[in-house]
């Protein structure tokens, strides 16, 4: 009969220097609270300002 080996991940966890997670929930509440009372109109300016301003290229582009 062969012996199980069982590791204990809480020992063995590493800390987080990037949490994207963290980041993602903090964007998406930061966006929210920006646009929550927008109307459809304000919210694709708001959108389409965003993307001429970022510094990122859109996929495929």
């Amino acid at each position: 009969m062969k012996q199980r080996i069982y590791i204990d991940t809480a020992r063995t966890k590493k800390e987080k220097s990037f949490d994207a997670v963290k980041v993602m929930r903090e964007t998406r509440d930061k966006i929210n609270a920006e646009t929550q009372n927008m109307t459809f109109e304000e919210l694709k300016k708001y959108i389409d300002a965003r993307i001429k301003t970022s510094e990122f290229k859109p996929i495929g582009q």
